[in-house]
């Protein structure tokens, strides 16, 4: 399971459409509906929030949105629109983690968004988070 901590315009399709499933699988782990996946390190940083279904949501919602933007029809019931907004941080050595991973990726599925990827001045988050000093996070596998 990967969630991002890059804006989902930078994915290519398969990308965003893998973010979409395990985004929704991670809200259901949140939720407690499934029993798989409970102690995926990559959700710790949303049971850690105040409110982790509210930052699930407003993480789905700007998937959702990008996927709207290149017209695919994702289904807008999945998410609780209800959400408060909320922050989480993602450290900038895991940023940059992120865009060699997605870059590497990249070069195999979709050489053109590389190009795209690869032409951005700075690259942004996904909305949800904020970046600070800091190191890679710990699951990772370098």
């Amino acid at each position: 399971m990967r969630i991002w901590s890059l804006h989902p315009q930078y994915l290519d399709s398969k990308g965003l459409v893998a973010l979409w499933r395990e985004t929704l699988l991670a809200k259901n782990v949140i939720e407690g509906n499934t029993k798989g996946y409970k102690n995926h390190p990559q959700l710790d940083r949303f049971k850690a929030a105040e409110k982790p279904l509210d930052c699930i949501n407003q993480y789905l919602a700007e998937i959702y949105h990008e996927a709207v933007r290149r017209g695919y029809n994702f289904n807008k019931e999945k998410i609780d629109w209800n959400f408060k907004k909320s922050e989480l941080t993602v450290n900038d050595q895991q940023m940059d983690y992120e865009l060699e991973h997605l870059k590497n990726k990249l070069k195999v599925r979709d050489p053109e968004k590389l190009d795209f990827v690869s032409n951005q001045k700075s690259i942004s988050t996904h909305p949800l988070f904020n970046v600070v000093k800091g190191p890679i996070e710990a699951w990772e596998i370098l």
